[in-house]
């Protein structure tokens, strides 16, 4: 007796320029936040991830750019950042002992 085993397609999920839009916004929101207000960026340094919890729209993908400061990853995303949106990306990488 064969068995027959359908393959099974793997779609990725569409992402709709609106979409698009918004995972920004929430990235640059976080990023805004932490340039004018000490209080969210220390907390931040000290627990990031609690400290984006309230940022529920923001994927695992973003959150973990964001906790480590990945300079990189986010300008590919949003573009080459201002200095003021930069802070908690510079103030992160300061952290990093090398």
């Amino acid at each position: 007796m064969q068995k027959t085993i359908e393959k099974t397609k793997l779609t990725t999920p569409v992402i709709t320029p609106e979409e698009r839009a918004k995972e920004r916004e929430a990235i640059l929101a976080v990023l805004a936040r932490a340039a004018d207000d000490s209080q969210f960026l220390a907390q931040l340094a000290d627990n990031p991830t609690e400290a984006l919890s309230e940022y529920y729209t923001l994927t695992y993908e973003e959150v973990a750019a964001l906790v480590s400061g990945d300079l990189k990853k986010i300008e590919g995303w949003l573009g080459k950042l201002d200095k003021r949106h930069a802070t908690w990306l510079w103030c992160r990488l300061s952290q990093e002992k090398w």
